[in-house]
């Protein structure tokens, strides 16, 4: 069966204008070139760019849930012992009376490393990211971040990983860390 006409393609029982086909595959490939690359969930690499820079993807953001903080991403700077972390996060603010009021390191035996207070409500900047440390950490040492509402707790999704191999989203067992909610530092008060 020959599928080649002049000026026509048969498929099947149809018959199409060979400009027609042309032109649509054209723009299957101009469309299919414009999209975005779909969101790795590997971890991502120690970078030296403000984590503003690298904002979350999409599939990240429908992730966020609307009673906690979640951590989106996590990027790091600085040498072990004395690492800054930039923390992304989402949370349902709305203002002092419930908002995200901080984001901690903690170790996979559940020891504090790092917690930082968040001074006020970001009800109209959502996503956000604040940085912070030094983390007095190796690059391989294994920890979980995590963000606390002042409403809520923790429960929110968390990223663990190192500073040598980045870091990807992780379920810890109930009670992970729980007992850390009363250590200090605490918040003192929300500005805004």
């Amino acid at each position: 069966m020959n599928i080649f006409h002049v000026g026509v393609i048969r498929l099947g029982n149809r018959i199409f204008p060979t400009l027609f086909l042309l032109g649509l595959l054209a723009c299957v490939s101009a469309c299919s070139a414009q999209q975005p690359a779909p969101a790795s969930t590997l971890p991502q690499p120690i970078d030296t760019q403000s984590a503003t820079d690298q904002p979350a993807t999409p599939e990240l953001q429908s992730m966020t849930s609307t009673q906690f903080a979640d951590v989106l991403s996590v990027q790091v700077t600085g040498s072990p012992g004395a690492y800054q972390f930039a923390v992304e996060l989402s949370s349902p603010d709305t203002g002092c009376e419930q908002y995200a009021d901080w984001w901690e390191v903690v170790s996979a035996d559940g020891e504090l490393l790092y917690r930082r207070i968040l001074l006020h409500s970001h009800v109209d900047e959502q996503p956000f990211t604040r940085s912070g440390g030094p983390v007095e950490i190796d690059a391989n040492t294994t920890v979980y971040v995590r963000a606390h509402m002042n409403t809520t707790g923790y429960g929110g999704k968390i990223l663990t990983g190192t500073v040598r191999d980045g870091f990807e989203p992780a379920e810890v067992e109930a009670g992970f860390g729980s007992g850390l909610e009363r250590d200090p530092p605490q918040p003192e008060d929300c500005a805004f």
